[in-house]
Formats: C-alpha cells, structure tokens, sequence
C-alpha cells in the first residue's frame, strides 16, 4: 500500500527516527478461559449441545405412551428414536464435508434452526408413519452440529483450551438428553405426549435463540473446496486401518446396549410396575453417573492402559444387565447405574482412541465413530423392543449381552493383534 501523501518529499525506504511506525494489521486471538469470547463461545455451544440432544431422544421417554396413542407394539414405536439416530449416523460425515466449504458457523446455525423447526412440528403427526419421518429428517438436521462443533472449537480456541471447551460442550449433550427425556416424562403426564414434545420444542427454541445471540463469529475458519475424491480417499483410508475398525465396532457395540436398554426401559417401568411417566422420565438422571464415569475414563487408562479399562467398562456393563433381570425397583435401578457407568466409560475410552490413532483426516476419523455409534444406537433401540414384545425384559438383556460379549471379543482379539505385532518387531535370536 503507497505512503499516503503529506506535501512533504518522500524518499522510498527511508525511514527517521521522527517519522511514525507503520501500524501493524491486528491479529486476532484465539479464545481462552477468562475473555469474554471464551464465555460466549462455551455458553453457545452449552446451549447447542443441550438443545440438539434434547431433541434427539425426545421420544425415548415416551414410546409407552406413543404405542398407546397410536395403538403400536414397542418395536414400531421404537422406530421414532432409531429414525433419528439411523439419520444422525447417515448424514454426520457428508455434512463434515460441507462445514468445510460453507462454515462451521453457517452450517451449526442452520442445523439447528431446522431441528428446531422440525421439533415444533412433530406434536402435530397425524399418525406414526409422520411421526417416524419428522424424526428422521430432525436426526439428519441434527448431523450437521457435531460434525461443526468440534472443528469450530479446534480452531477458535487456544490448544491448551481446547479440551475445557469440549469437555462443556459434550456436557451440553448429556444434560441435553438426560433433561429432555426428564422434561417430556413430567410434561406428558399433564399433557399427554404430544404436550411432552412441545415442551422439549419450545425449551431448544429458547436454547437456540441464545446459541445466535452468544456464539462469536469465526474468526480462523478458511473454506476448502470440496473434493469428493480427496474426502473418499481418507475415508478409504480410514476404514482399511484395523484399529480403526475395532474402535469403530466397539463403539457401535456399546452404542447397540444402551440403545437397547434406554428404550424398552419404560415399557417395563410402566408394564411391572405401572410407573407414570414423570417417574419414568426422571430415571434418566441416572444419565448423570455416566458424566461422572466419562470424566474419569482418562485416569482409568492410565491405570490399566486402554484394554484393561475397555474390560472393566465391559465387566461393569454386563453386571448392571444381570442386576436389571431381578425384579425390584432397587436393583433395577442399581443395574442401570452399572450399565451407565460401563457404556460412558466405554464410549470415551473408544472415542479418545479414535483421535489418538488418526494421524491424518481426524475429522473424518471421528464421523466414522460417531457414524458406526449412532448406528448401533439404532440397531439396539429397534432389536432391543421387538425383543421385549416378542419374549420380554429378560430377551432384551439377551441382545445387550450379545453386543457385550462381541466389545470383548473384539477387544481380545486386539489384544492378540498387538501381541504378534510386538512379537515380530523384536530382532531375531
């Protein structure tokens, strides 16, 4: 850019100790705890993750009451929870690939605003089949901010930030689901399960509207072009690593109990024990073990290294399924604190290992897991209620024990892989 011009001749490249500094563009700074942006930022995201997640198990808590409203079996019920997990699962990694080109931002806020959208507008199905499509098109909207979030967060935040900021966000999603589920139980029993899912609407219309309000503009993003090949390959990539796939088929496999578990729950709740639904919902506080175990799974692997925590998350899963077969309340309810326990613990160690070991497209890398997740979330959900309706609570407990026997065959089977590997590094005698 030329000096500008002040009547005064000027000799290029001189420079006096008189004459002023040029000023030097402001670059602006990543966030950090303490500033205002990082309070916005994690606020924003808070009330994203809470809203989003909400919506996404809304149904979960009140299938007993759909099937009644809709005279259906629980397996048909059941459909309105795996619609919108299955969709999840379907769309997180193609819109990873558009928050690329268009914003992480861009692609959070309009996300939302159709989840949202949709959300108000679910009460309203004439009849199951709009109900189970309504979902379905809210869990592909939901796609979008799990696949926007984390890189959002990579790169607006300090790196030594980052895993706080995270940490809030994912605590945003548990509380997200374990309140929605609690807000429709109580809602539904005044108002039936449609008040409960206009409640669970109108509560993320104001979480939305505050996301908006608080989230910072993105101040580091820079749009790539979209590469349909470049994204292929590392996909192809991904999925031809053997440990990838294991941590992918874990995850799907610890995803496939708790699906099973959380959805048939109720209908034993009200079936055994004529239960109403606000005491149903509120069982879903258990949720709040699990951010306790989740939070603790780093510790755990350093003790016991990442299998020894993956067979303790397994040993404490399958204990809280055998407790869940007796039948009173108390060890019901001590059975799903060990089946939470196990699964979140689980599930992060899985997860973190994910990141660890993609060394190249992390992104990608973890839209396979939470792709393969959301999967067996569906899977568990579905397999778990036709179980229940066919042969009962005790068929359900057969399917989750299936998954978790597969979690330990996959995991000592890494194990073995491991073994041979180091065996063959060492230097022949």
């Amino acid at each position: 850019m030329p000096p500008a011009h002040t009547g005064a001749p000027t000799t290029v490249g001189a420079s006096t100790p008189s004459s002023p500094a040029a000023p030097k563009p402001s670059v602006p700074e990543a966030h950090a705890p303490g500033r205002p942006g990082y309070r916005r930022m994690s606020l924003a995201l808070f009330a994203a993750g809470l809203a989003t997640f909400a919506l996404l198990y809304s149904t979960q808590a009140l299938l007993p009451a759909i099937s009644d409203g809709f005279g259906v079996t629980a397996g048909q019920a059941s459909w309105t929870v795996s619609a919108a997990t299955g969709a999840l699962a379907l769309f997180v990694l193609p819109l990873s690939a558009l928050s690329e080109r268009f914003g992480r931002t861009r692609m959070m806020t309009w996300s939302m605003a159709v989840a949202v959208g949709v959300g108000l507008l679910v009460p309203f199905a004439p009849s199951l089949e709009w109900l189970i499509a309504l979902r379905a098109v809210q869990g592909a909207a939901i796609a979008g901010i799990p696949a926007s979030a984390m890189a959002y967060l990579a790169e607006e935040v300090k790196p030594k930030a980052l895993v706080a900021a995270i940490g809030l966000f994912v605590a945003g999603n548990s509380i997200g689901g374990m309140s929605g589920r609690i807000v429709t139980g109580w809602a539904a029993q005044a108002w039936g399960w449609r008040g409960g899912l206009l409640s669970v609407g109108l509560m993320s219309l104001a979480c939305a509207a505050a996301f908006l309000v608080l989230l910072p503009r993105a101040r580091f993003f820079r749009a790539a072009s979209l590469n349909p090949r470049a994204v292929g390959r590392t996909v192809a990539g991904h999925l031809r690593d053997p440990l990838l796939l294991r941590l992918y088929g874990i995850g799907a496999l610890f995803m496939t109990v708790f699906g099973a578990v959380y959805t048939v729950i109720g209908y034993r709740l009200v079936d055994e024990f004529s239960l109403g639904q606000g005491v149903v919902g509120s069982v879903f506080l258990v949720y709040l073990v699990g951010t306790v175990s989740s939070a603790a799974a780093g510790q755990l692997v350093a003790r016991t290294g990442r299998r020894g925590a993956l067979y303790l998350a397994v040993t404490t899963t399958a204990l809280g399924l055998f407790l869940s077969l007796a039948e009173s309340i108390g060890s019901i309810l001590l059975g799903l604190v060990l089946i939470t326990a196990g699964f979140f613990a689980g599930h992060a160690v899985a997860s973190a290992a994910v990141s660890h070991t993609a060394k190249t497209g992390r992104a990608q890398a973890s839209a396979l897991y939470q792709s393969a997740y959301y999967m067996g979330s569906s899977a568990g959900g579905t397999l778990g209620a036709l179980a229940y309706h066919s042969a009962g609570w005790a068929a359900t407990v057969t399917i989750a024990l299936l998954a978790v026997a597969g979690v330990v065959s996959i995991t000592l089977y890494g194990s073995h892989a491991a073994r041979t590997a180091h065996a063959a590094a060492l230097p022949a005698r």
